[in-house]
């Protein structure tokens, strides 16, 4: 974790991340994982997260697959695998939204920045995602409010209605 994140450990960040996305209803198993995964310690099985915490290196990654199952419709989670790739294309499912997910999860948790968009993350893309997420352009939520996670504000917007980072819901029904 970054020096911005100096007063939050990794094991605290992993541990309240697995404490939300288990109280919103997404199923966590934590076992010992072979050392081949697409991201270290985390496996996408079906349609739950599978860490090892002794091989996961960074806890934001769990917010990023956990924004994969949320943001596909709940009748299609099930048959989620780490081959995210053979799923049919889902209309406002895919990768924007899982980073805007994430990024809500994340600001709903009060963690950094970095814990999401850490060094090693985004394909060296980090560090300009989360520039615009904390410039407030936020790529993919305009994908979750289609998909009925959340509210952008409008004229149309009821008084009081929580807007984006702030959910409807996780978990797309």
């Amino acid at each position: 974790m970054s020096a911005g994140a100096a007063a939050l450990t990794d094991a605290q960040a992993t541990e309240r991340i697995l404490q939300f996305l288990r109280q919103i209803g997404l199923e966590v198993r934590e076992e010992l994982l072979p050392g081949d995964c697409f991201l270290p310690g985390i496996r996408i099985v079906q349609g739950g997260l599978v860490v090892d915490r002794l091989q996961l290196r960074w806890p934001g990654d769990l917010l990023h697959e956990a924004g994969h199952l949320a943001v596909v419709p709940a009748a299609l989670r099930p048959r989620m695998d780490d081959a995210l790739a053979q799923l049919p294309v889902i209309e406002h499912g895919g990768e924007t939204e899982a980073t805007a997910w994430a990024w809500a999860a994340l600001t709903h948790l009060q963690l950094p920045s970095q814990v999401l968009f850490h060094e090693g993350g985004y394909r060296g893309h980090a560090t300009g995602l989360r520039i615009n997420f904390e410039m407030g352009i936020y790529l993919g939520a305009s994908g979750l409010v289609h998909a009925g996670l959340a509210w952008l504000p409008g004229p149309d917007l009821a008084v009081g209605a929580p807007i984006y980072p702030r959910l409807r819901q996780w978990l797309r029904d």
